[in-house]
């Protein structure tokens, strides 16, 4: 056996803990933001410092070293709200554009949310959900919202619910949540001008060039119901 005589050893330093979603492991696990100290050493016994290495993030199950942007992925925990409430978000962003008046669009739209994981979403709860978001933008009441499709309100809600999702989500996903919105709003006949609008933001906000919103959104209203 060939004995080291001298080398560099990085001695690691626990800063904070969490959990993430390991990309050597495929899952959720627990965490350790580390930074490193690097020593020289001679016969292991560390000597001299020689700069600093880190910061990164060690898997508690696997004990692999990643960098910190793997802190960026959601967790699968995570992940799922996010889903969830970006599909909630758009069916009241549609709701909120006028469709809240006809009964056909409140089932679809109770249907969309419930399939999404809210189960026990109602007609009632969206209703009400859209007069309090209404009265936020500024409207009288829910259903004078399609004067003005998508107000700054509601246009912040879509971005802030649809754009920290966009990066982590394949392009079909993507365009998945935007035909959800549009089967809403074509729950009761073709989209509204006030419908039209608040699916292209939803389009922008989930990073879809205007191009391939607005082909979405035609191949939607000439499917059959």
């Amino acid at each position: 056996m060939k004995l080291r005589i001298c080398g560099i050893r990085t001695i690691w330093d626990a800063v904070a803990d969490g959990e993430f979603f390991c990309p050597g492991c495929g899952g959720d696990r627990n965490y350790r933001r580390l930074t490193g100290r690097r020593r020289f050493t001679v016969l292991g016994v560390p000597l001299l410092r020689r700069g600093t290495a880190g910061p990164v993030v060690e898997c508690a199950a696997c004990r692999t070293h990643f960098d910190t942007d793997a802190l960026d992925h959601p967790t699968t925990t995570r992940f799922s709200a996010m889903l969830r409430d970006a599909v909630h978000t758009v069916a009241l962003g549609v709701l909120a554009a006028g469709g809240a008046t006809s009964r056909t669009v409140l089932e679809t739209a109770v249907a969309t949310v419930r399939s999404a994981g809210f189960d026990d979403c109602t007609e009632e709860q969206l209703s009400t959900v859209v007069e309090v978001l209404a009265a936020d933008i500024g409207h009288g009441s829910a259903f004078d919202a399609a004067a003005e499709a998508c107000g700054a309100a509601l246009a912040i809600e879509l971005h802030e619910a649809l754009e920290p999702l966009a990066p982590h989500l394949a392009p079909a996903g993507r365009e998945s949540i935007l035909l959800q919105g549009a089967r809403i709003a074509l729950a009761d006949g073709p989209y509204s001008q006030a419908e039209r609008e608040v699916l292209t933001t939803v389009g922008a906000a989930l990073q879809l060039c205007a191009d391939d919103t607005a082909r979405l959104l035609a191949a939607a209203a000439r499917t059959p119901s």
